[in-house]
């Protein structure tokens, strides 16, 4: 079993001032390795203000502020980088505009294929189940096995539970991606973050 990093998954924020609580929350629990912040904002400029809030959170505690699905977001809110979909041109053109300053992301990633391209296009991770491409819980698990047993360029799986955190983990698996299940948990974002952290203690003892 890895002992893998967690990485969060906002929302799609439309604005930052209703999440900041539930994200300070989250940060208290965890300081995870990364925060993928997903916008449904489509006017550039009010898109660059929602990540400078976001920023201030992140970036006093090293969490790499990486957005989902615009490379000129990142690059004019000058953050740490962006996650792409897929493994055809829009992310041949993030990793050239990007690399090797920031870091570059591959989700919606639905075959072992389009793994291998992203990293061959150069990708600093790939991401298995995502929203982009959601797949089976024994599929990302194959995925897995499979890439960490060939490749060096990290792997990340989304897990929508605790117990599919621990699985992927035993499969090889160097980030935990936890998005709308953290959010929307009743008890708040830092009860589900702690519920993961345990599963993943108890399988390491």
């Amino acid at each position: 079993m890895t002992n893998p990093q967690l990485y969060l998954a906002t929302p799609l924020l439309h604005e930052a001032e209703s999440f900041l609580p539930a994200l300070d929350e989250a940060l208290h629990a965890v300081r995870p390795a990364s925060l993928l912040l997903r916008s449904s904002i489509d006017d550039e400029e009010n898109a660059i203000r929602l990540v400078r809030k976001i920023a201030l959170r992140t970036e006093p505690l090293g969490v790499a502020l990486v957005i989902d699905g615009s490379t000129d977001l990142a690059l004019r809110a000058n953050v740490d980088g962006a996650q792409i979909a897929g493994s055809g041109p829009a992310l041949k053109a993030a990793v050239e505009r990007l690399s090797p300053r920031h870091i570059v992301g591959a989700g919606g990633l639905a075959t072992r294929h389009d793994a291998m391209v992203a990293g061959e296009l150069g990708a600093d991770y790939v991401v298995f189940g995502d929203w982009s491409a959601p797949l089976p819980e024994d599929t990302i698990e194959d995925h897995l096995r499979w890439w960490a047993e060939i490749f060096t360029t990290p792997c990340v799986a989304f897990a929508s539970n605790p117990a599919e955190a621990t699985r992927f983990a035993h499969a090889g698996a160097d980030f935990i991606m936890l998005g709308d299940s953290v959010w929307s948990d009743p008890r708040g974002p830092g009860a589900a973050i702690q519920d993961v952290l345990d599963a993943l203690a108890r399988e390491e003892a």
